[in-house]
């Protein structure tokens, strides 16, 4: 290719989209510093401030604060008054970025770049090497995980989740038993626990740190009706025992994610119903051109999702998966039948109903 061959055009366009790019990564690690901070949370409640009285208001450093403040000026995040030498956060910007704002708040999502980045070396080698990156090496992920599900999952978990089975509520009124596969700090759980007390339920997840917050949630609002433990959910040698198994964004980085499928198949009675949510998206790359959160499933698959498995000697399966793999995978777990759902208000997940028969 010569450089007649190049249209200036079109180089000119993909720099102005590359620069946009680094703009916006570098405006995600400071929103992600206002959640974690809780710079948001303040500045909704007050009116227009100074970088002093913001970072009064916070309980912060005033420097970094009105270092922070400059960036989201200039991100169009944050308004200012050069005169008054004011700051402000415009309530239709709180809408997607306060605590309050849940399921809406777009903020808490930020987290994940700042916990992408801190294993990038360690990506790199891999990339040279093969191999994977251990759980371990992500001490913040549970965190941000359980986050994550408490805006997406656990709002909408008994109002429109739970019925995307017919007729399970009434089940878990009268008492069955539940499982939840991956449960990691156990939030949903806990919360199915606290509304259904007739029913019994067991999480298990391979992550110490999961399961201890889960056990002090549960004692915290004294559920009697559930247990958790640390089990490597591969080697899942219960048969017939559970009415319900539930994984939510819990298959796809499994090391041995056929295993698992086929475990929670000979897990579930005859009668039984497994609910996976997992990651919506197509399994063929062009199908996903469209996907509103494409690039940053694609980043989270190959900086942990895949990683993880790979690191355990595993399949990498990725999150990118897709449904078209997914439905493939639970055929040959021995569920014959799979309905995939999606709700109005998640489009990041899908949830998959199946049933052996």
């Amino acid at each position: 290719m010569t450089a007649q061959d190049v249209d200036g055009r079109k180089v000119e366009e993909f720099g102005e989209r590359l620069v946009g790019v680094l703009n916006d990564g570098s405006l995600a690690l400071m929103t992600s510093i206002g959640h974690r901070t809780g710079l948001f949370d303040v500045m909704a409640g007050l009116p227009p401030s100074t970088s002093e009285e913001v970072s009064a208001a916070a309980d912060l450093n005033e420097r970094y604060v009105r270092e922070w403040l400059g960036a989201m000026v200039v991100g169009g995040v944050v308004e200012h008054d050069p005169e008054g030498e004011t700051y402000s956060l415009p309530p239709e910007h709180a809408a997607l970025l306060t605590r309050d704002a849940a399921p809406d708040n777009i903020a808490a999502f930020m987290q994940y770049i700042g916990v992408l980045g801190s294993v990038e070396d360690r990506i790199v080698d891999s990339f040279k090497r093969g191999g994977g990156v251990p759980y371990s090496a992500f001490p913040r992920f549970q965190e941000v995980m359980a986050e994550d599900s408490g805006q997406t999952v656990l709002p909408a978990l008994l109002d429109h989740i739970l019925p995307l089975v017919p007729g399970l509520t009434g089940r878990l009124e009268e008492g069955i038993e539940v499982l939840d596969v991956g449960c990691g700090s156990g939030r949903a759980l806990n919360l199915m626990a606290r509304a259904f007390p007739n029913s019994r339920f067991t999480g298990y997840d391979l992550s110490e740190e999961g399961i201890r917050r889960g056990r002090a949630d549960a004692e915290r609002n004294g559920s009697s009706n559930i247990r958790f433990e640390v089990k490597d959910v591969s080697k899942l040698d219960e048969t017939g025992r559970y009415d319900l198994i539930t994984t939510f964004d819990a298959v796809h980085d499994q090391a041995k994610p056929a295993v698992v499928l086929e475990r929670i198949a000979n897990a579930l009675r005859p009668d039984g119903v497994y609910l996976m949510q997992d990651i919506a998206g197509s399994s063929h790359v062009h199908n996903n051109l469209d996907h509103p959160l494409g690039p940053f499933l694609y980043t989270v698959s190959t900086m942990h999702c895949m990683t993880v498995s790979l690191a355990q000697d595993g399949e990498g399966l990725g999150a990118m998966w897709g449904e078209e793999k997914a439905r493939e995978m639970l055929g040959e777990a021995g569920f014959e039948k799979v309905e995939v759902e999606q709700l109005p208000h998640d489009f990041q997940n899908y949830y998959y109903v199946a049933t052996k028969d």
